[in-house]
């Protein structure tokens, strides 16, 4: 598996889970934090929307250094060195070699 697979699993497991994050908040007070009756509660209201606001700015960064990672896969010091475009063109170079004059062994050439 070549590390841009990797790069790239990884960028769509974060993607959905930045997906989920922003789906679950609601920017009018709604969603999940509308579910907690108060900040009574332990995981009240305020530390519900602090979480999920920390978790998004979280998976963002993690998102774009996976990116940038991703794009050092390409051609930076984390690429592999594995192509077979190269390899195919470096052993399938023609050679050339001089023509062959067959003549028969016993006689001459007409002058």
């Amino acid at each position: 598996m070549s590390t841009f697979s990797i790069f790239l699993v990884l960028i769509t497991i974060v993607c959905f889970l930045l997906i989920v994050v922003i789906m679950v908040q609601n920017p009018k007070g709604g969603g999940l934090s509308s579910s907690f009756g108060g900040s009574t509660q332990m995981g009240g209201v305020q530390k519900t929307s602090d979480f999920l606001d920390k978790s998004t700015w979280t998976l963002a960064a993690i998102l774009i250094a996976l990116i940038m990672l991703s794009s050092l896969s390409f051609g930076g010091s984390l690429s592999d060195t594995d192509s077979k475009i190269i390899d195919k063109t470096e052993t399938t170079a023609p050679v050339k070699t001089a023509p062959v004059q067959n003549t028969p062994a016993g006689t001459n050439p007409v002058k």
